[in-house]
């Protein structure tokens, strides 16, 4: 008697799923395979997907190997000119446009390895994608298609003549022939759309999928505003006798920021070096070690605020030792009980002369019940590649705590803090220390005039400055930064800097 087959050694497992971090080089890999005379992802293209919109980006796994992938975003496409580019609605590949409101899912790339075509991998990565826009109550999908044999036919036929021929079954194209096939009607050719597709000669077909199953719902209407509430501390640096002490005026500070509704709490960078005002000890260094024994109870400290009061609150920065170096760290800690932190990347020469501070090397941006925003330490605000950066990672608020001992310090952190705003059209704001730490080296002096800022055009202040404190008194400033009109004006403003970026002149590279 025979023993039983063991059909297990003949199957061939075919696996749709999310693309994963683990898989960018084995995307790039297929994507120069697939289109060997066009540009490839970059590995920072396919990051940024990632980032930016992980539901949107598939793949097709056939025995280990990725097979196929695809990528999508989600735009208001009523907000783009008919004829858009490529370039255009995918901020030249990294989605960093996507907009979570939006109400079309847009098709960006669809790659199958060449040695496993026929084997119907498009069919269902678009299959996954309709399914997306179902669970995600999309009205349609959206596709710019390429028409790689047009240039076989180019010289007898326009593109728009070569469209109809193809939707007629009388030419094959492989992408065109594809689409119609997966249920896609054609809404207009567009010119110039992807320029390095010389088999298409340029051109591209705008195609749509309807859903079906599309349901109009209440939380999809015009915001006519979307106010975030900013509180910044203007704190008194004086001496304390305690930890204990210590904790009630933070305390006190976050009950104010609570009792006026902010959504946000924000305190100065390196505030808890009043504590240092208790420590008997004269080294710089020395006392900057002493002080990161105070990290657990700070971190504690102000984890219990921010869910007690039910605020966001920037704890300021706090020096905290790991694997041996000294870092300046700013802790978001969210009014859900969850924290991040941002280290401080560019450090001041005093801070690398007395303390002997290290510099971080990534710019974070975070995900918050108000947006996403940005928190940039100090000296950060004083680059601008950084708020480019944060800004190209969906931040709409840079939040800057800052110590400065005199006014040309001050200034050039306001100054920048402003130049931020008004280049990338977003809201910043910066909350510094004032008083003075008679009894501790290398903190003597402190010179702030806290402030929140925005862009300057016609919708916002008049001189860009939602509101700022009184110099040098401990006080604080509340004031409300409204999300919708930024993003408003960020496509229709008097002026539109972000989006006029001349990215075919100059951009900035980052590898984190």
């Amino acid at each position: 008697m025979s023993e039983e087959l063991d059909i297990s050694k003949f199957e061939k497992k075919i696996i749709v799923r999310n693309i994963r971090h683990s898989d960018i080089e084995d995307i790039i890999k297929l994507s120069t395979a697939c289109f060997p005379n066009m540009d490839p992802w970059k590995r920072s293209h396919i990051m940024s997907h990632l980032e930016v919109f992980p539901e949107g980006q598939f793949c097709v796994e056939f025995d280990g190997e990725i097979i196929g992938s695809c990528s999508s975003l989600i735009i208001n496409f009523d907000e783009y000119d008919d004829q858009h580019t490529w370039d255009e609605i995918t901020d030249e590949g990294y989605i960093t446009n996507h907009d979570d409101e939006g109400y079309n899912l847009y098709g960006i790339e669809v790659a199958v390895h060449p040695d496993f075509r026929r084997m119907k991998i498009g069919r269902r990565l678009y299959e996954a994608r309709k399914e997306l826009a179902r669970e995600m109550n999309l009205k349609s999908m959206i596709i710019g298609g390429r028409i790689p044999n047009y240039r076989k036919y180019a010289a007898e036929l326009t593109p728009r003549q070569y469209v109809d021929e193809v939707m007629s079954h009388n030419i094959y194209d492989p992408v065109l022939t594809f689409q119609v096939m997966n249920a896609f009607t054609l809404k207009r050719v567009n010119r110039n759309y992807l320029t390095d597709d010389h088999a298409s000669m340029k051109y591209a077909t705008l195609m749509e999928w309807n859903n079906v199953d599309y349901r109009p719902t209440t939380k999809r209407h015009f915001k006519t505003a979307l106010p975030v509430r900013i509180c910044a501390i203007q704190y008194m640096m004086k001496k304390i006798n305690s930890f204990e002490e210590f904790a009630q005026q933070c305390e006190y500070y976050a009950d104010v920021g609570a009792s006026y509704t902010s959504d946000f709490v924000v305190f100065p960078e390196i505030f808890t070096t009043q504590l240092l005002s208790f420590m008997d000890e004269k080294s710089p260094s020395r006392a900057i070690r002493r002080l990161t024994e105070y990290t657990e109870e700070y971190i504690n400290l102000f984890t219990d605020l921010a869910i007690k009061y039910n605020v966001n609150i920037i704890g300021g920065s706090h020096f905290v030792e790991e694997e041996g170096k000294i870092y300046n760290i700013a802790y978001l800690f969210r009014r859900d009980g969850t924290i991040e932190k941002q280290y401080k990347i560019h450090i001041t020469p005093n801070e690398r002369k007395f303390w002997g501070i290290h510099g971080g090397d990534k710019v974070e941006v975070f995900d918050t019940d108000c947006g996403k925003i940005a928190i940039q330490i100090c000296y950060d605000i004083e680059f601008p590649e950084l708020g480019r950066i944060a800004t190209e990672k969906g931040a709409n608020i840079i939040f800057t705590p800052f110590c400065t001992d005199e006014r040309q310090g001050y200034l050039r952190v306001r100054y920048c803090a402003q130049a931020r705003a008004v280049e990338n059209q977003i809201y910043t704001m910066i909350a510094g220390t004032v008083g003075n730490l008679t009894h501790v080296e290398n903190m003597d002096i402190q010179y702030a005039q806290s402030g929140i800022f925005t862009p300057s055009d016609f919708a916002f202040p008049r001189d860009g400055i939602v509101g700022e404190c009184h110099p040098n008194i401990e006080t604080v400033v509340v004031g409300d930064v409204d999300l919708e009109l930024l993003r408003r004006q960020r496509k229709s403003g008097n002026v539109t800097q972000w989006r006029d970026r001349r990215k075919d002149l100059y951009k900035v590279n980052y590898d984190c």
